[in-house]
C-alpha cells in the first residue's frame, strides 16, 4: 500500500461492513469484542483522565469513549476517523453525549486539536510503503498531547499486505528520543504491546 494512499484501508473496512454489518466490532477488524476491550483497558491506565481532554486518533465506532466514561465521567472527548461509515456510526452511538465530538479526517496528515491525552488503539497497524511512517505518526501524535500519548501496535501478524508488526524495542528506542518518560506494556497480549509517552 503506497504511503498516504489509504484506499486499501477503506476497501478492507467497507468489505468488513458489507459482510458483518456496521454495528459489529468485526467491521473494525477486531476478532472479537474482548480483544478490543483488553486494549482499551490498558490504554485507560495511562493516567487518571478525569476532567481531561482526550483525543482518540482513528476512533472507529467511538467505543473507547464508552469505555472511558465508565471511569471518567468528566472528560472531554474528541474522536477523529477518516472512514465515513465508521464515523457515522460513532456519531449515532455517542454524538449526543455531553463533552463528545467527532471529526472527519486522516489523523496522520491534518492538524489535530491539542489535548491532554492522545490515544490510538489499532489505528497505527496498517502497512505503509514509507518505512518512516510509524515514526512520523508517533511524533505527530506526541506533538498533539499536553500530558501523554498512549498507543498500541502489533508485534506478530499474519502477512497479508494490510497489517504491519513492529519490534517493541525498536519502537521504544525511538520514543525515548522524543521524551524522557516512556514506558512499555507487554503483559496483556502475546500479539500486541502498548507504549505510554509522557510530558
Amino acid at each position: 500500500m503506497p504511503a498516504n494512499d489509504n484506499s486499501a484501508i477503506f476497501d478492507y473496512h467497507r468489505s468488513m461492513i458489507a459482510f458483518h454489518g456496521n454495528t459489529s466490532t468485526a467491521a473494525l477488524g477486531w476478532r472479537d469484542p474482548e480483544s478490543q476491550l483488553i486494549r482499551f483497558k490498558v490504554l485507560s491506565e495511562i493516567a487518571s483522565m478525569d476532567g481531561c481532554t482526550v483525543l482518540d486518533a482513528g476512533c472507529g465506532h467511538g467505543d473507547l469513549l464508552a469505555y472511558l466514561f465508565t471511569t471518567y465521567q468528566r472528560l472531554q472527548y474528541t474522536g477523529i476517523e477518516q472512514i465515513p461509515e465508521l464515523l457515522e456510526e460513532a456519531e449515532r452511538r455517542y454524538g449526543f453525549l455531553p463533552g463528545a465530538r467527532f471529526l472527519k479526517g486522516d489523523f496522520t496528515c491534518r492538524d489535530l486539536p491539542l489535548s491532554d491525552y492522545v490515544l490510538a488503539s489499532g489505528s497505527l497497524n496498517y502497512c505503509q510503503e514509507d518505512p518512516e511512517f510509524i515514526y512520523t505518526a508517533i511524533a505527530g501524535l506526541y506533538r498533539s498531547c499536553k500530558m501523554g500519548l498512549g498507543f498500541n501496535l502489533l508485534r506478530h501478524v499474519i502477512p497479508n499486505g494490510l497489517l504491519a508488526a513492529y519490534d517493541p524495542d525498536v519502537i521504544m528506542a525511538y520514543c525515548e528520543t522524543l521524551c524522557e518518560r516512556a514506558s512499555l506494556r507487554m503483559d496483556y497480549s502475546e500479539e500486541d504491546f502498548t507504549v505510554f509517552m509522557y510530558r
